[in-house]
């Protein structure tokens, strides 16, 4: 029996204590009869180690009063308790505690726990003291650890999947105002991998072709739709002139295309892909005003909660409620019949009654902001602080603490949020890679030298890479363990048996793997079998290296042929994948976006995004000229797949002068285009 003895309080909500777990102790409760039962003695007592390197002490907390595993609107609408809240998503000891539950029938005798983070403080805006919490919950489905969880499974669950809600009120004893915000984040929902490299801190990339439908991809979808209603706003991140990074971008815009033409209208994805990395390559303000921009058309897209709530009369701990079709507040007890909630009563007869001023009518968050990376920690938090940022103004205002909903990024209360989600950031990377966040676009924002910021990138790589490589395996078989996901059975491999392949994880199945990949090597290329020749897309960087001037009307021309992804079958033997390993670069074809209808395509048809016109984007509402440069539209369009006859020949001829001009060496050029080693 595993036991907490020991917490901490870290915080509340309507005075509800929300505990950190700081102590727990496992108790044997098989005495010498059944323990001679044991098929082998060390096995368990190997099994109790693998559990206990899972921490409890680290990011787990619980409530006993408040259901914690769930957002402020849905335990305010739909309040629910017992049972059914151990089938959340976020609960971790769902399946530890599954069996006591079935024997006792009651959850009296466990508490639901969270993991993730948890941070609330006090902060005065206008004379007011306000009240902020921020609460990231992370899946307990497909849970595991960097280079072992990518992508999606069957099911449509993905890695490093986290819920991340923030809740605003004043802080009173008992507060009649409550606003709440919450986004997403997530693996690419597609059947991707990397593997562990001791050697390379940048493995390959898999992308493994077992769902050429989409089904699992769909299914994900469905399943935030299901937990968050519409619309479903997809902000991808990723790198589009990095070639390991571009191809998995590529393979989702056409995943997202397809699965629309498959939605009604009113259930269409809505997307944005934009680079990060490339745009905050000058000042960190430029793309964090971007950023913001996103975030203010994609809030009024899901809205926010907001809601005017009054505790009952009886115990303060009894759950408050909101009622969609009403404009007042409702308690608990006026559902349960004490008071009169037919709704006749006008909303003056309601106000004089509980002694409130004008009571305003309730805002209801629909839909949610997922937003991605690669690992979904680094990039995609600092876009979810700008997220963060603009809802925070319309709650500010709606509790009638700001006279605008819009809040700048100097205000006094923008720098105590980056710090909120920089610790939030860091937290969350830890459990998921090992180290803390890259936060260098937050660090550059406050001033640090610059000196500064790549020493402690540096030395978070170097820390990330080491736990992928030396401890992520023994944590995922202790999660595995933990979760339910592997359970020991007579005629078995033990756990430790086993293999810690990405590959196997990825397969949501163990010592099950797939044949049909292809793979893009950390330096961009695609191992394959094949010898076809494929022509590259210029405006991503993906031409070959070459020590002689190459044609610069050829290379253009080629740009606008583009042809289909090419899925190729990986050879087993690693004698003959050595012999037989030739690169390529993939396009998209014309078939990547055929019948698609002009209602899914973007202002700009860049193919970037189907719901904000990118050259707004880009140009409007910045304080000047310099700023609008920084996140100018034309760079940012030489980068789509879908513009490619845009680009300038002169451009093109200036960027292939300047690879001359660095005189590479005849051995460098061939290491980049043939992958040989390379020894100084």
């Amino acid at each position: 029996m595993l036991i907490i003895t020991e917490q901490r309080k870290i915080g509340e909500i309507f005075d509800h204590p929300v505990y950190q777990v700081t102590k727990t102790s496992m108790i044997e409760l098989a005495n010498s009869k059944s323990r001679s039962s044991f098929l082998n003695p060390r096995d368990e007592n190997r099994y109790k180690k693998i559990l206990n390197t899972l921490d409890l002490r680290k990011d787990f907390f619980f409530s006993y009063s408040y259901p914690i595993m769930r957002g402020l609107q849905k335990n305010l609408r739909d309040p629910q308790e017992g049972w059914s809240l151990y089938e959340s998503t976020f609960v971790w000891n769902e399946f530890l505690t599954r069996q006591i539950r079935n024997c006792l029938q009651s959850t009296l005798w466990t508490v639901a726990l969270v993991y993730g983070f948890f941070k609330q403080d006090k902060f005065a805006i206008s004379g007011k003291d306000i009240m902020f919490t921020l609460i990231a919950r992370r899946s307990r489905h497909y849970a595991g650890t960097r280079y072992l969880k990518r992508g999606v499974n069957e099911k449509g669950r993905v890695a490093n999947d986290v819920e991340t809600e923030q809740i605003v009120y004043e802080a009173v004893p008992m507060p009649t105002e409550v606003s709440s915000v919450v986004q997403n984040r997530g693996s690419i929902p597609l059947f991707w991998s990397q593997d562990t490299s001791k050697l390379n801190i940048k493995p390959d990339i898999i992308l493994h072709e077992k769902d050429k439908n989409y089904e699992a991809t769909k299914l994900h979808f469905e399943n935030l739709r299901g937990r968050y209603g519409n619309p479903i706003i997809i902000f991808n991140l990723i790198k589009t002139r990095e070639r390991r990074e571009s191809m998995l971008r590529r393979e989702f815009d056409k995943a997202i295309r397809i699965i629309n033409k498959l939605f009604s209208e009113e259930n269409q994805l809505r997307f944005l892909h934009w680079d990060l990395h490339k745009n905050s390559q000058g000042e960190p303000t430029n793309v964090l005003d971007v950023l913001l921009k996103v975030a203010f058309r994609a809030l009024t897209l899901t809205e926010f909660f907001y809601c005017q709530v009054a505790p009952p009369t009886g115990h303060s701990h009894d759950p408050y409620f909101c009622d969609e079709n009403s404009n007042s507040d409702i308690s608990q007890e006026d559902i349960s019949g004490s008071s009169d909630s037919s709704g006749n009563g006008t909303t003056e007869d309601k106000a004089e009654t509980s002694e409130l001023p004008q009571l305003k009518p309730p805002i209801f968050q629909k839909g949610v902001l997922r937003t991605n990376c690669i690992d979904c920690l680094d990039r995609t938090n600092v876009a979810q602080y700008a997220y963060g940022l603009a809802a925070l103004g319309h709650q500010l205002h709606a509790l009638g603490c700001v006279e605008s909903p819009e809040l700048g990024l100097g205000a006094p209360v923008a720098h105590h949020l980056m710090h909120f989600y920089e610790r939030m950031g860091d937290t969350l990377a830890v459990q998921y890679s090992g180290s803390a966040a890259h936060n260098k676009i937050f660090s550059a924002k406050r001033g640090h030298l610059k000196l500064f910021i790549r020493s402690q990138e540096f030395f978070r790589t170097l820390q990330r890479h080491y736990s992928n490589a030396c401890i992520d395996a023994n944590k995922q078989a202790a999660i595995n363990l933990f979760l339910g996901y592997f359970q020991p059975k007579q005629g078995s491999p033990a756990l430790w048996e086993l293999e810690s392949s990405s590959e196997e994880h990825n397969n949501g199945s163990f010592g099950h793997t797939s044949d049909s990949i292809k793979r893009v090597n950390s330096d961009g290329s695609i191992l394959s079998v094949s010898n076809t020749s494929i022509s590259g897309c210029s405006g991503c960087h993906n031409e070959l290296l070459t020590a002689a001037q190459p044609d610069v009307s050829t290379e253009l021309q080629s740009s606008k042929m583009e042809s289909d992804l090419v899925y190729v079958n990986e050879i087993t033997s690693p004698i003959e994948s050595k012999m037989s390993n030739s690169r390529y670069t993939p396009t998209l074809s014309h078939d990547h976006i055929h019948d698609v209808p002009s209602s899914q395509l973007d202002p700009c048809n860049s193919g970037d995004s189907n719901f904000l016109d990118l050259e707004w984007l880009s140009n409007s509402g910045n304080s000047s000229d310099e700023r609008s440069l920084a996140v100018s539209t034309p760079d940012a369009h030489l980068s789509t797949e879908n513009v490619i006859s845009d680009i300038i020949p002169e451009t093109m001829e200036n960027q292939v002068a300047g690879v001359q001009a660095q005189k590479l060496p005849e051995q460098f050029v061939q290491w980049v285009n043939n992958g040989n080693s390379f020894w100084f």
